[in-house]
């Protein structure tokens, strides 16, 4: 059993057969699937799938901390099944790829305590942007 299930399972996730297939869809290969495609893999293992269904395991699953949205551009958003490791993104400004990375150092040390204007910060996002090899 994957680590998602296994996590799904201890928390008390009702296990049907369709939230099951939508969470093994992000077992694997580590990719940022948007829901059409997320369906289009849940439905290989399970045809009977609806896109309602697939969408609303979707928002529960980010609701629940396991997986995470990623939008970029105006682009259809992506789920990033990676939300228990820190990284940021490297997007594809031509097809939209997006790939995990993990630069060395610490984003929010680099923001000066000026530029905080008293925010108690407690998170970054920082997305790289670039051509992929393919459309560069």
């Amino acid at each position: 059993m994957s680590d998602l299930l296994e996590r799904l399972r201890g928390r008390g996730w009702r296990m049907t057969s369709q939230r099951r297939v939508v969470a093994e869809v992000f077992d694997g290969d580590h990719v940022h699937l948007t829901a059409d495609e997320v369906l289009a893999r849940a439905a290989e293992r399970l045809p009977e799938i609806s896109r309602a269904t697939v969408y609303n395991a979707l928002g529960e699953l980010v609701s629940l901390g396991e997986i995470t949205e990623v939008s970029t551009d105006g682009r259809a958003k992506r789920y990033d099944p990676n939300a228990h490791h820190p990284h940021q993104h490297l997007v594809c400004s031509g097809c939209g790829t997006i790939r995990d990375v993990h630069p060395a150092g610490n984003p929010l040390a680099d923001l000066p305590t000026e530029e905080r204007f008293g925010f108690a910060v407690s998170g970054v996002e920082v997305t790289y942007r670039g051509l992929c090899p393919s459309c560069a």
